[in-house]
């Protein structure tokens, strides 16, 4: 009988998340949705009976499934691969605290353990190659940016530990009463729990009310072009896309305009970066900025790069088909001015599976498996490090994000510290169909604005095209499945904010504690074992 409440105990805890999580969940219940998931820990924890591991690997993975079905519509085997994988990872942390938590507290306490846990997983998990942080905790709370206003000091990694930490005093308050603790505890616990919802909402609700949009203006107008990414993308001509793109930006623009974007993979055409002055579509597109003098132009495309004799290469590194040579394909967006060189930017954050497979040699065999996965055909190269685009006037100095960079605060971060006033996001979320990832995806532009309180522009093919101001507040969106061409006057903030400044140092400090509780756990369990023996 206690087998089957655990299941649905987990069960339970799975739905929960699903149902709380973008973008039309209801937020609230994320601040409860473990609370199942610790009574089970707690009664495995109390007998000493098995199976927490899978008790949480259900619950996440239920979690998983019905939070990103939408990944199946670009890569079956893919989403297959990214919900079994995720939720084993979260499984795991789950596990490492269930096991800490009975080794140095006996059961009795301890649930503080996981917060260092699983902050450490969201941060080791933005960076390495198996990244897919779409389900970090504090990314949910971008439906609500007068909320979240401390972002900028936090980072979503704070989001993450708030949610838990009012998920483990809510389970204690429970728990208490059900175990019939004295009133104090009751009271205590419950105070606690106040402060801890109330505090950072009021902080919150003050910033918000009270912020003031900081910065020189900035003119910018964004094309949503709504190209067929798995049909027109590759069988209309090169020169017809660009002519589509011109059509809809004359709609809006000016001589005053100061940028004009384009999403990512607007350029069709083999674009050899040692050959940029011979390019049809950058020429083209130059010829069209000759009569706008203050203009710049922000685009996605193809690139390659041709690898020479001796210089060193990645597993990304393609061997040519008819002649000896390597070469590089990159995801790139180009910073186009008037009279000047072409500015590129190669995606750093790659989609494992779609554009990158490990190199780790277990999994070598598995590279194939990113040929025709969303659209790109094997593993791309990239950039090891954050760019910035710069123009003659440093306050517009922009950030450029492509796609899935945008999931990632420190990433970000580190190209606002480089000098940037504004964020520009390219990309292209057609892959998914009208299915909530490309409405989920633009909620994740919602907390980079807010961690840097910059100003972005975001250019989709198709669904959604959007300014957010630094509030986090999306002052301007397109339709699903429409061309369109919107303009705004945003501002180029050049102040740093905390989290800019230091990145993601929750996850740091998190990391330190979670290696020194791990030891000590491990260690434990392990004299105490020994001691047995004797």
């Amino acid at each position: 009988m206690k087998r089957i409440l655990h299941l649905l105990y987990a069960v339970l805890s799975g739905i929960l998340l699903s149902l709380a999580w973008p973008e039309n969940g209801f937020t609230p219940l994320l601040f409860v949705a473990l609370v199942p998931l610790f009574f089970v820990q707690q009664q495995l924890g109390d007998t000493g009976k098995k199976g927490m591991f899978w008790y949480a690997w259900l619950a996440f993975l239920i979690w998983n499934v019905l939070s990103t079905w939408w990944i199946w519509n670009s890569t079956e085997w893919g989403s297959v691969a990214a919900f079994l994988l995720n939720s084993l990872f979260m499984a795991t942390v789950f596990f490492l605290f269930h096991l800490s938590k009975k080794k140095l507290f006996n059961n009795k306490k301890g649930y503080f353990i996981l917060l260092f846990y699983w902050i450490t997983w969201e941060f080791f998990h933005m960076n390495w190659d198996l990244t897919w942080s779409w389900l970090n905790l504090g990314n949910a709370l971008a439906t609500h940016p007068s909320w979240i206003q401390w972002y900028d000091v936090t980072g979503a990694l704070g989001g993450s530990f708030w949610i838990l930490a009012v998920n483990i005093l809510i389970f204690q308050l429970i728990n208490g009463f059900i175990a019939m603790r004295p009133k104090f505890y009751a009271f205590m616990t419950g105070s606690m729990l106040v402060i801890v919802i109330i505090a950072p909402l009021v902080w919150s609700g003050i910033t918000y009310k009270y912020y003031v949009e900081k910065g020189d203006p900035v003119n910018v107008v964004v094309v949503q072009p709504n190209t067929d990414p798995y049909n027109e993308q590759y069988t209309l001509s090169p020169d017809s896309l660009v002519s589509r793109y011109l059509y809809l930006a004359k709609e809006k623009i000016t001589q005053q305009t100061d940028y004009l974007i384009l999403p990512e993979s607007a350029l069709q055409e083999d674009i050899w970066e040692e050959a940029l002055p011979r390019s049809q579509n950058l020429n083209r597109l130059k010829d069209f900025m000759a009569n706008y003098p203050n203009l710049a132009m922000i685009a996605g495309a193809t690139t390659y790069y041709n690898i020479l004799p001796g210089e060193p290469m990645t597993n990304a590194a393609r061997k040519y088909h008819q002649q000896d040579g390597y070469y590089y394909a990159f995801n790139t967006a180009f910073l186009i001015e008037n009279n000047k060189a072409f500015q590129l930017h190669h995606k750093s954050k790659l989609t494992p599976g779609v554009e990158i497979m490990p190199s780790w040699w277990i999994l070598q065999p598995l590279e194939s498996m990113a040929i025709d996965l969303g659209g790109t055909v094997g593993t791309l190269g990239r950039e090891d490090h954050p760019m910035m685009f710069t123009r003659d006037n440093p306050g517009f100095n922009v950030s450029p994000v492509i796609c899935y960079e945008s999931v990632y605060g420190e990433f970000v971060a580190r190209s606002i510290r480089l000098g940037a006033g504004i964020i520009v996001v390219i990309t292209n979320d057609g892959w998914w169909g009208n299915s909530p990832g490309y409405r989920q995806h633009l909620l994740f532009s919602v907390l980079r604005s807010i961690e840097t309180r910059r100003d972005l522009a975001r250019s989709a093919n198709t669904g959604i095209s959007a300014f957010i101001n630094q509030r986090g507040d999306i002052l301007q969106k397109t339709s699903y499945w429409e061309p369109a061409v919107i303009s705004q006057t945003m501002r180029a903030n050049n102040e740093m904010t905390y989290y800019v400044k230091n990145g993601d140092y929750l996850g740091r400090v998190s990391a330190f504690i979670s290696g020194l509780l791990l030891l000590v756990s491990f260690t434990q369990g392990f004299l105490r074992k020994r001691k047995s023996f004797r």
